[in-house]
This record gives C-alpha cells, sequence and structure tokens, in this order.
C-alpha cells in the first residue's frame, strides 16, 4: 500500500510537469506496465483528480481542471488563501520566491475548481493594493506570468505584442524558452522566429494575444547559464555605449554594488575585477560608474576617457567659480537636534 501511494504521488507530479504524457512514457517513468498506469489513473480520479484521457496512437493522459478540490490537498478557503498569497509573492519580483511562486501557482491554479477560481478572481480584480515599488521596478501582472509559464512548460509558440524601451510597439512570434527574474524584473527567453535568433523581453511589456500554438520542439538554449545570458543582454548589449572597466576591489566586494541589471563581473586578481557594463550615452556611463562609489579604471571604451575629462574640467570651473571673493559664507551645518526640531519651533522647546 505505501509503495502504491508513493506511485500514486510521483505520477500527479508527473501529470502537473507536463500538459499530456502518453500511457507508454508514463509506464516507464514509474517503472510499471500500462496496464498499472491506467489502474493507478482511476485510482486518482477516485480521490478527485481530474485526469482525461485521449484514445488513439496520439493520444495520452493530461490533467483537467478540478469539478472538486481534492481531499488530500487543501479545503476551499486554504486554497484561495494560498492562490492570493502565490499571486501576490509572483507580482512582486522577490528574489528566490518569484519564480517559485509562479510554478506553484500554475499547478494550483490547474485542479482548482471553477467556483474557487472564480473567488479568487474576484479577490483579485477588485482589490487595489498600496505596495512600495522600489525606483526601477515596475509591476508586473501575475496573470501574464502564470500564462508565460504555461507555454514555456507546454512548449507552445506564443504571440503577443511587444513595447520596446523606445515606446515603439511590434508583434512578436515567438518560441518561449524560459521566465528569469532580478530583484526588480522579470524577462522571457525566447527564440524570435521573425529574426531567427534569440531575444530577451520584459513580461512588463508585453500583452498577449493567444491562442497559442502549436507545439514546437524545444530548441537547444542560448546559454548554459541564462541568468548570465540576460545579464548580458540588459546591462550591456542593449545599449549604445559599452564599456570594460578594472574596478579595484576584489569580486566579492564589487558584487555588493552591481546588480545583475548593472553589469556583468569577472574576477580578475585578489584585490581586482573586471565589469563589462552599457549605457544609453557617455553622460549616463560616467554618472554610473561614479555612483558605485568605487575606485576603477576604463579598460576599454571609445570616448570615454575624454568625456570623463570634460566633465572633470566643467566640475573644476564650478569649483573655481564658487571661489570667487564676495561669495555668502556657507551655512553652519545642522545639528541633530537641529534635525529633529519641527520648523518654526524654538531650540528647547517641545511639540505638542
Amino acid at each position: 500500500m505505501l509503495e502504491t501511494s508513493a506511485r500514486l504521488l510521483k505520477l500527479l507530479s508527473l501529470l502537473q510537469a507536463h500538459r499530456e504524457w502518453s500511457g507508454g512514457d508514463l509506464a516507464e517513468r514509474l517503472g510499471v506496465t500500462p496496464r498499472t498506469v491506467r489502474r493507478d489513473v482511476d485510482r486518482l480520479r477516485a480521490l478527485g483528480y481530474p485526469v482525461n484521457a485521449s484514445p488513439g496512437t496520439g493520444g495520452g493522459y493530461q490533467l483537467g481542471a478540478g469539478a472538486e478540490l481534492p481531499p488530500l490537498l487543501l479545503d476551499d478557503d486554504e486554497a484561495v488563501a494560498v492562490a492570493v498569497g502565490l499571486r501576490t509573492a509572483a507580482g512582486q519580483g522577490i528574489e528566490g520566491i518569484g519564480e517559485s511562486s509562479v510554478r506553484a501557482l500554475g499547478k494550483l491554479e490547474q485542479v482548482l475548481p471553477g467556483r474557487l477560481r472564480r473567488r479568487v478572481g474576484a479577490l483579485n480584480a477588485f482589490t487595489v493594493p498600496m505596495l512600495h515599488t522600489a525606483r526601477g521596478q515596475t509591476a508586473v501582472d501575475p496573470s501574464v506570468l502564470t500564462e508565460l509559464a504555461a507555454v514555456c512548460r507546454d512548449s507552445e509558440r506564443l504571440r503577443f505584442d511587444y513595447r520596446d524601451h523606445g515606446g515603439s510597439e511590434s508583434r512578436r512570434v515567438v518560441e518561449p524558452h524560459r521566465l528569469v527574474c532580478t530583484e526588480r524584473r522579470w524577462y522571457l527567453v525566447a527564440w524570435d522566429l521573425d529574426r531567427a535568433d534569440w531575444r530577451t523581453f520584459r513580461v512588463d511589456r508585453i500583452t498577449p494575444r493567444p491562442p497559442h500554438g502549436p507545439r514546437c520542439e524545444p530548441r537547444t538554449p542560448p546559454a548554459d547559464d541564462l541568468a548570465a545570458f540576460v545579464s548580458r543582454g540588459v546591462s550591456t548589449r542593449a545599449y549604445a555605449e559599452r564599456a570594460t572597466v578594472r574596478l579595484h576591489v576584489p569580486l566579492e566586494e564589487a558584487a555588493q554594488r552591481v546588480t545583475p541589471t548593472d553589469g556583468t563581473l569577472e574576477a580578475e586578481t585578489d584585490g581586482t575585477c573586471l565589469l563589462r557594463t552599457g549605457a544609453g550615452s557617455l553622460d549616463f556611463m560616467v554618472f554610473h560608474l561614479m555612483f558605485l562609489g568605487l575606485e576603477f579604471e576604463v579598460l576599454d571604451a571609445e570616448g570615454l576617457d575624454e568625456h570623463m575629462r570634460a566633465i572633470r574640467d566643467r566640475l573644476s570651473r564650478a569649483l573655481d567659480r564658487g571661489d570667487r571673493p564676495g561669495r555668502p559664507a556657507p551655512a553652519a551645518p545642522r545639528t541633530p537636534d537641529d534635525a529633529d526640531r519641527t520648523p518654526g519651533t524654538p531650540s528647547g522647546s517641545g511639540a505638542a
């Protein structure tokens, strides 16, 4: 009985992982006969899991939307609470949580009965969250995330409208591969059919245009490390101005200042590392490097050295003009007591 229960759980996990399985594939994965697979499918149905079967050589088994919530999992209120919580976590871009939340939400919504899906949808549609959004972070619709995760899982072609960083809109048809999340944004890595190349798309700029399909054969990904691939694309390749600079700090210290969307880091020596980054203009490149607050030297960036010298000279002239005779004396620095005092309140008095 224990062996049968464990096999049922593995079978359920396989059905949740892909859209459709043939009986032979399931039998091979489980190490049993196709007849045993059929019996196990019947047991899952008896427990309330809606497993659909299609006959013929091209047929197979597919986990459908449930008519009732399986008693092994959650009651109605718990299911709604978990779904809402997963939707919230998926939309916040929390590192290490968002992607897992999307996968879990996709599995949960697949077996939620219709009455519970309507409750979850109503709660999300008629709730206005008052959430802090970090600078540069754009909210992503959780329903778009789950839709993209589903087409990645099922290897289906995806059609969507896309708005680039300049505001131009275009219609795209892609073979989606993976979602990649950072602490601020979500990205879709996909093969662009019209451009015959791998592309990275910001999810908050995607508007899906279903129906999706047909199914497509998964391609070899553009890199083993997709996070590094996306980081290079969004921090360097996407910009007109690019630079390679040496940071005079160890890699571990630089990694505390440089996020994956700022650039890519590479260890050089125990006390230095290389930063490859990009910007829309040389002015922004200088600001970006100075904002890091680290000692650096430019190794490869056309025109960047000359631009930094021009900015240095401009700042020097501004300081020289500030030192001219007759300039008002700078105000005395404020003390901590001054900072805490309500404007207009005399020193020593308290606020009512």
